[in-house]
């Protein structure tokens, strides 16, 4: 295999669209659907109706201004936690590694959050009974830790060939999850079944009430800030200010609609109850009621979506751990490229972390909120970073330039990540997504960049790098 460390002689292709870009975050209606049901069932429709709109502004707030930072550093893949780096490291250089592992840990666990997930929805439409289990002596695998390992293997291979194939595939899979949205977020309210007699507020007043609101919120962030995905193959767009305005813009606009639209349609067509009690079947049941059939086939369209998160998980944090090693930010081993203009090494990497966590951890939701921490994390080290560049590189060339009102939009968005981050780590036992356990997994993911980074700084004063090799 053929590799090279530099990112001039060997660097991203130029091969892809804006459209692209928001195929990319056309299967984020996936991760909607496998926390809608709890969130109905915790808080009541209305209140978690209200909650997804909310998340989804602010999610779209978020790209706008992301759109700025990206154009500025189109020659950088990664994404968001690149452009923080690019803010903070003259003022405080530990950052920027820190928002590069809890970014890239968000992503790179994908593959388990959502073969776990994969399991519960195959398992309970097909074999909801079954007691299969895999003895290999020291370890056991049931039927769902085998189907996650598949999901983790298939995003493993997927991400290995040139993205311009992968696109395709993600372009399929996107298109397919939409048919569902559609059906759903329009159809529905055409319905005769249709109605919100069923809809309940169970938000309680007071400081309560807020403390549930911003748990349930950070929750739901996990969902729906990942329209910023688009932003992390900014590199390979070929037309790259364009692209990037409009990947970012429409994917934004396109997930306002679907988690506005989507959980209005379901909890008025199966009732509150309905989705409550069948947080992983309440699609299929949907298609019943609605089409008197297609319960399979609705399936497979949300197991294609959710695998085609994996796999844009995959690639997403590979390249933000290449990135963050071409920046100096973590060691060099992670900065090469293969024929196919990947980042191997750090697929790989994640291939394994993601089979350990199958294997020992086992909990879709463990993983999400272990994840979730760092991430959130990521978009206030970010989003923040739009005001130090402001401040710090006024002179610095804007392809996209947002008006000066974005300056207190972004300030606003750093104070709302802010607290949803202090909130839902502290008050994970309201929305019963994980415990201490997790955050200390968060805690112990993010401690490990420093210590990468102190790694990259004895190697760049052992081994310095020729001029130019950056």
């Amino acid at each position: 295999m053929s590799e090279s460390t530099s990112g001039v002689e060997h660097g991203f292709e130029k091969t892809i669209r804006w459209w692209d870009g928001v195929a990319i975050t056309l299967s984020l209606p996936a991760a909607l659907f496998v926390g809608l049901g709890y969130s109905m069932g915790a808080i009541g429709a209305w209140a978690a109706v209200a909650l997804w709109a909310t998340i989804a502004v602010v999610a779209a707030l978020h790209n706008w201004v992301y759109s700025e930072m990206g154009a500025m550093f189109s020659h950088k893949s990664g994404g968001i936690a690149l452009y923080a780096n690019e803010a903070w490291r003259k003022r405080f250089p530990s950052l920027g590694p820190l928002a590069t592992y809890a970014y890239w840990f968000a992503w790179a666990t994908a593959p388990a959050i959502w073969g776990l997930a994969v399991s519960q929805i195959v398992t309970e439409q097909f074999w909801p009974n079954a007691t299969y289990v895999l003895d290999l002596g020291l370890i056991q695998l049931d039927l769902p830790q085998l189907i996650a390992l598949g999901v983790a293997l298939l995003s493993w291979a997927l991400s290995m060939i040139e993205l311009r194939f992968t696109m395709i595939l993600i372009t399929l899979a996107g298109v397919l999850l939409m048919i569902p949205v559609v059906i759903f977020g329009s159809g529905a309210f055409a319905s005769p079944l249709w109605s919100s007699d069923t809809f309940t507020w169970r938000i309680p007043a007071g400081m309560e009430g807020l403390r549930t609101v911003l748990a349930w919120l950070f929750v739901m962030a996990w969902s729906a800030y990942a329209v910023e995905a688009a932003a992390s193959f900014i590199p390979e767009y070929r037309d790259t200010v364009g692209d990037t305005r409009k990947a970012l813009r429409v994917s934004a606009l396109i997930l306002l609609l679907v988690f506005t639209l989507t959980p209005l349609g379901l909890a008025g067509l199966l009732g509150e109850q309905g989705l409550a009690e069948h947080p992983n079947g309440f699609l299929q049941a949907g298609a019943l009621a609605l089409l008197g059939t297609g319960a399979a086939a609705i399936t497979v369209v949300l197991i294609a979506g959710i695998l085609v998160l994996s796999v844009m998980g995959t690639a997403d944090a590979a390249r933000a751990l290449y990135q963050s090693s071409r920046d100096g930010l973590t060691v060099r081993q992670f900065g090469i490229l293969n024929r196919n203009g990947v980042p191997a090494r750090a697929v790989t990497v994640q291939l394994a972390i993601n089979v350990a966590l199958v294997l020992f951890v086992g909990n879709a939701l463990a993983v999400i909120v272990a994840g979730n921490v760092g991430y959130v994390l990521a978009h206030l080290l970010a989003v923040s970073g739009f005001m130090i560049l402001r401040k710090d590189q006024p002179d610095t060339p804007r392809p996209i330039r947002l008006p000066r009102r974005w300056i207190a939009i972004a300030s606003a968005l750093v104070v709302f990540d802010g607290l949803i981050l202090i909130v839902g780590v502290t008050s994970a036992s309201i929305t019963g997504y994980g415990s201490f356990k997790e955050v200390g997994i968060a805690i112990g993911v993010l401690a490990i960049s420093q210590v990468m980074f102190r790694l990259r700084r004895w190697q760049d004063r052992a081994h310095p790098l020729p001029a130019g090799s950056h």
